[in-house]
């Protein structure tokens, strides 16, 4: 499979550093929790900022007959060295206000010594700390390949900031997490990199020199209470106090803070000499307590999880990756014996799992098919039926491996006409659904040779029962016995739960062969919500039915069905009668429940898509505002649903109803012709954070994306991708 180069590089980088990463993560995680321990078991003093450099030297000095030093760490502690009465170093930490012996330095915990030796030289010295600098280095390669691939797939550098579409875990989580701890991760990689470059005199520390005074003034004598610099120094600006070492005029005071040294005459606090740290003394004291996380337990807690991140980074990584190795593509014959051509525009693999199924069913079939990207344009000899399966990568853009396609169709000449289908992939999330599939259309209608058979068939979020939609159309067009093949249909076994028919209302009684079922468990105790799925297997060819599910009470479950003159599973349960048996699995669907805190609900839906919203009218106790939109063909369509719904009316648990009924007048009237007479009540309930559903066919599910798409835009000036996004417009079409 063709990968853009940003995409390679990303990849190659991870690989070739991968063990080292690895290392440098999990140490780095042990690493984080010596800060968060040191701060919480030793003596930390929070108000440094109060307290004056004044307050501690004449402290000291009235307790103890001889100081050597003062230092503030990066974890705040005060530690002094001092010589007792009987002429012993004592270092000991301080209270900076009483100049109290509070506790003493410890050694530092095994643990955290191996983890730091393993950390900075991997127990190998100078070429251990050499790959570990090199490794910060490729990690942060990594990062940056990694924040220009999020641009290609957001939509440029604006998208980076936009909510990212939700799909399949390993790269929704790689490229959400990756967002969230992209500036942890180049600090981490910029400070290792700096400290290694300095531990190997690649960049120079700058040796302070100080201009001494040659004239030792010892009057007048001020106490230290009264050194103008120490009264305006805080201890939090201070790394170190040197006291003199005797009371001599050329013994000063040395006053390490922040940002520059100070000498200072001991008898009246003049400030003798004065000399600014050069960038790199502060880039290194910062890269240090940034890389290490030792001034803060906050920082260290995002350093933990960052670490933390860079792990699942690789898990997710690789998984993504070896799901691309399985996109290889494997032909029985040569491209132009074959009658039957696939083309695949995919960049991150998933369409090709569809492609493949169809190749695979063709060539059981006995039909000759050949599997390429469109990338590999070519002319084919006998082709007579093209198929192109494309994604739509970015804003709009054409996946990695489909971008030659355009050039290389007017290259390649087909010298026989042929027919042809294009099936887009992506998701309604995105502003630009499916649109590289309707540039490939627009392409291949232009070719003099070419057959139109149907119009671009869009699939959103690789629904299964979408593709199978599109798969029955196609076979009946070109008159092939085709069937979903196993390898598509094997999925995971459900948990399944046996459920008694308690009502259903049998299709041949209604309008439009649909009909309502109720279940209910009959052992044990299942969990669902309005909006989740009811899996039906198939004992004909296996395939997994879903219907959507409104809940009636605990135990209890709605569907509402069409019954297909060819559809098992429908007549099936059409031939159910109260107290029989049915064995089922439930599938959670948490993008298709009504929020908690919804307090405004828009819900819209055609035929059976009403089943849910049934659940949902049921359940609402807290009394929000809901709507209903419903589109069928005629009055008599709606009667299966008209007695529960006025119900709902009448006690307040639906606000009001709304029918577009298409075959009852002579201008036909759609679900999303109502919306656009509604268009500013709509836009309101976006702004005000209300809800909308919408489910149904995909067919009605496009037209009314595109209706809410432009009220969103003349109204909200936002796209509809920018409330589904943010979890207020929710689909669940089939």
């Amino acid at each position: 499979m063709t990968i853009s180069i940003w995409r390679y590089s990303h990849l190659a980088l991870a690989i070739s550093s991968s063990i080292f990463i690895l290392l440098a993560s999990l140490t780095g995680i042990i690493l984080a929790f010596e800060p968060i321990s040191n701060r919480v078991q030793k003596q930390t003093i929070s108000n440094l900022d109060e307290i004056s450099v004044a307050e501690i030297t004449t402290t000291l000095r009235e307790n103890y007959s001889e100081i050597i030093s003062v230092e503030i760490d990066k974890n705040d502690w005060v530690t002094a060295s001092v010589i007792d009465d009987d002429g012993n170093n004592q270092i000991f930490y301080i209270d900076p206000l009483t100049g109290k012996n509070i506790g003493t330095p410890t050694e530092t915990h095994p643990i955290f010594q191996f983890a730091t030796s393993l950390h900075r030289s991997l127990f190998l010295k100078s070429i251990g700390r050499f790959f570990v600098g090199l490794t910060s280095f490729l990690l942060f390669l990594i990062s940056i390949t990694g924040i220009f691939l999020i641009f290609k797939k957001q939509g440029g550098f604006r998208g980076f900031f936009k909510p990212i579409v939700k799909e399949k875990f390993n790269p929704y989580y790689h490229t959400l997490f990756g967002k969230w701890l992209l500036i942890p991760i180049v600090i981490i990689t910029i400070s290792g990199v700096y400290l290694s470059l300095e531990q190997f005199s690649i960049i120079s520390k700058t040796k302070i020199v100080h201009q001494e005074d040659t004239l030792f003034a010892e009057e007048p004598v001020l106490p230290l209470s009264e050194f103008d610099i120490f009264n305006n120094t805080k201890l939090s600006d201070v790394r170190k106090i040197e006291f003199p070492f005797a009371e001599f005029p050329d013994s000063y005071f040395l006053l390490q803070l922040k940002d520059k040294e100070l000498l200072i005459n001991q008898f009246n606090g003049n400030i003798v000499s004065e000399v600014n740290y050069p960038f790199t003394a502060i880039i290194s004291y910062y890269s240090l307590i940034f890389h290490t996380g030792q001034a803060s337990i906050i920082w260290s807690i995002v350093l933990l999880f960052a670490c933390i991140g860079i792990l699942f980074f690789m898990y997710s990584g690789f998984s993504i990756a070896l799901q691309r190795r399985k996109s290889r593509i494997k032909n029985r014959y040569k491209k132009d014996d074959c009658e039957y051509v696939i083309l695949i525009g995919s960049e991150n693999g998933n369409t090709f799992y569809f492609a493949n199924a169809l190749h695979s069913e063709l060539i059981r079939l006995g039909k000759k098919s050949y599997l390429a990207e469109l990338n590999s344009y070519s002319s084919y000899k006998n082709m007579q039926h093209l198929v192109v399966m494309t994604a739509t990568y970015g804003a709009g853009e054409a996946p990695t491996n489909a971008k030659k396609f355009k050039a290389l169709l007017q290259t390649h000449q087909q010298g026989k006409p042929f027919d042809y289908s294009v099936v887009g992939f992506g998701s309604l999330a995105y502003p630009d659904f499916c649109k590289y599939a309707y540039d490939v259309d627009e392409l291949l209608e232009a070719h003099p040779n070419s057959n139109k058979i149907d119009d671009v068939f869009t699939i959103n979020n690789q629904s299964l029962e979408s593709f199978n939609q599109w798969l029955l159309k196609w076979k009946e067009k070109e008159n092939l016995e085709i069937r979903l093949p196993e390898a598509i249909l094997s999925k995971k076994k459900r948990k399944t739960y046996t459920f008694e028919v308690i009502k259903n209302t049998k299709a041949n009684k209604q309008s439009d062969n649909t009909f309502l079922i109720q279940l209910k468990v009959t052992l044990g105790k299942v969990r669902f919500k309005s909006g989740d799925l009811l899996s039906i297997t198939s004992d004909k060819d296996q395939r997994e039915r879903l219907y959507s599910i409104g809940k009636w009470d605990r135990n209890t479950i709605l569907i509402s069905v069409k019954l297909h003159d060819r559809g098992y599973v429908s007549n099936k349960l059409n031939d159910l009668t109260v107290g029989d048996k049915l064995t089922c699995g439930i599938v959670k669907n948490k993008d298709f429940r009504l929020p908690k805190k919804a307090k405004n609900a828009v819900f819209i839906a055609t035929g059976t898509g009403i089943g849910p919203y049934l659940g949902m009218m049921h359940e609402n106790n807290k009394k929000a505002v809901l709507q209903l939109y419903w589109g069928g063909r005629t009055k008599a369509s709606f009667e299966l649903y008209k007695k529960e719904v006025a119900t709902y009316i009448n006690n307040g648990n639906l606000q009001s109803l709304h029918l577009a009924l298409s075959q009852e007048q002579e201008e036909k009237v759609y679900v999303q012709h109502l919306l656009e007479r509604d268009s500013e009540h709509i836009a309101k309930i976006l702004k005000n954070k209300g809800v909308i559903m919408i489910c149904g066919s995909v067919v009605m599910q496009k037209d009314v994306t595109d209706t809410l798409n432009e009220i969103c835009k003349k109204h909200l000036n936002k796209p509809l991708s920018y409330y589904q996004n943010k979890g207020t417009v929710l689909m669940d079409c089939y």
